[in-house]
């Protein structure tokens, strides 16, 4: 019998690897021990079988559906599954129908795990709200995007969300040893040997994706010959046919991830404003102006009058994408970074609109200052519509007069900076505010 059958031989229904290796309790879960490890919440609650209505949050291939297997072999209740992308308005309402049944005449509990649950439109969540509000059903759902983004918010709040962090490759060998020493549901009773090399290999490849590291193992021992002896040698250049490097999923709460990230990165730090950046539009896929839209805002928010050059930079960069595109134009768009992030900072531009947006709160209407209202017609002097002192005509270009409506006219908005070019601004403001104490005595 060759290893192909044996294999088939050790497979129920022809099922994976990953799929016979799946943990059915908590002993058996690889990972997550900041939410399933001994005394934790929800490990407490799934052993004493009192999981209310919960969100399971985290990338591809951390355990949330396997979670999810673990906890319908735990409980006592019904335990129902649908999947986001197929399942109606009408499945869900046969589903709380059942829930309803189950809870009025046996006083059985059902639960409901519905997987990707961001790919349920509004109606669909709608659908379900009351029945988790009233407890006919609990639900457990598991998604890979963010759920403030995607599910609904009176939902959200009726469940406990819990974030699931990415495996490690130290819990990927985890399985991977396992897989190979499980004379039942793994590889264990199969003439199998293979290096920690090339375990390691498909351990790092996997980036944190067990059943990805699991599917590999199981391809290189199938589709590796054995030998006289009939045993089959998994070695590293084995393992590196067997997996290659994942591709990268940006989905769109990686995205908002990436650029926040990008953004940050600004006001602190070159090379991390430099990868985010290439790393987006290289690996992710992003659009370059997405970047360069939040580069001329940073410039800004984050920089303004610190450094006016980076907006240049900045708008120069977002032409020169337009006028010769990509790639050609990434050193444009790295040298505009670059000088941003290096340039002094100054948050007073954002301050100061704050500022003006709360007056507007206590203030209501303005009313503009008669020496400032438009006197470029016949009468307007009659109007009382006079006072206006050009600034021009004055030492130093100005002069100290009114200008906000009278509710605001102590206010200061706009208070410059020592960084930069700020500084000077800030040198001239305190000229200004001398001229006016001086006239006040």
């Amino acid at each position: 019998m060759d290893l192909f059958s044996l294999a088939e031989e050790k497979s129920p229904a022809g099922k994976l690897l990953a799929d016979r290796m799946r943990p059915v309790t908590l002993d058996e879960y690889i990972g997550q021990e900041q939410i399933v490890g001994p005394g934790k919440l929800l490990r407490r609650a799934i052993e004493a079988d009192q999981v209310s209505s919960i969100l399971l949050y985290g990338p591809p291939g951390t355990g949330k559906t396997t979670l999810a297997n673990i906890i319908s072999h735990a409980t006592q209740g019904t335990f129902i599954k649908l999947n986001a992308v197929d399942a109606t308005v009408k499945d869900v309402r046969e589903v709380i129908e059942q829930a309803k049944d189950n809870k009025t005449l046996y006083g059985r509990k059902t639960i409901l795990f519905l997987d990707e649950v961001h790919r349920f439109n509004t109606s669909r969540q709608d659908a379900l709200l009351p029945a988790v509000e009233q407890g006919i059903i609990v639900l457990i759902g598991a998604t890979t995007e963010n759920p403030f983004h995607h599910v609904n918010g009176a939902l959200l709040s009726r469940s406990t969300l819990f974030e699931l962090q990415a495996l490690t490759q130290e819990h990927s060998l985890v399985a991977l040893h396992r897989a190979l020493t499980d004379r039942e549901r793994g590889l264990g009773s199969l003439p199998i040997a293979a290096t920690e090399e090339a375990l390691a290999h498909i351990a790092r490849m996997a980036g944190g994706d067990i059943r990805r590291a699991l599917n590999a193992l199981e391809l290189a021992a199938l589709t590796t010959p054995p030998d006289r002896s009939g045993a089959v040698h998994i070695t590293l250049e084995v393992a590196e046919e067997s997996i290659r490097r994942p591709t990268v999923k940006a989905d769109e709460s990686t995205q908002y991830d990436v650029l926040s990230a990008f953004h940050k990165s600004i006001r602190g730090s070159s090379d991390a404003a430099l990868f985010w950046f290439l790393y987006a539009v290289e690996k992710l896929g992003m659009d370059p102006m997405t970047f360069l839209r939040r580069l001329i805002v940073a410039s800004s928010e984050d920089i303004g009058l610190a450094n006016p050059q980076a907006m240049l930079q900045s708008v120069t960069a977002m032409d020169a994408y337009h006028k010769i595109g990509w790639p050609e134009s990434k050193y444009v768009i790295a040298q505009a970074i670059l000088f941003a992030v290096e340039s002094p900072k100054s948050n007073a531009i954002p301050l100061a609109i704050g500022k003006v947006m709360g007056a507007f709160e206590l203030l209501g209407a303005a009313e503009v200052p008669l020496h400032l209202r438009d006197a470029h017609y016949k009468g307007s002097e009659k109007l009382g519509h006079v006072g206006y002192q050009y600034p021009h005509n004055f030492p130093g270009h100005y002069v100290d007069q009114q200008y906000l409506p009278d509710k605001l006219k102590e206010q200061t908005f706009y208070e410059a900076t020592e960084q930069g070019m700020e500084d000077k601004i800030r040198l001239n403001q305190e000229r200004r505010n001398g001229q006016k104490q001086r006239k006040s005595r």
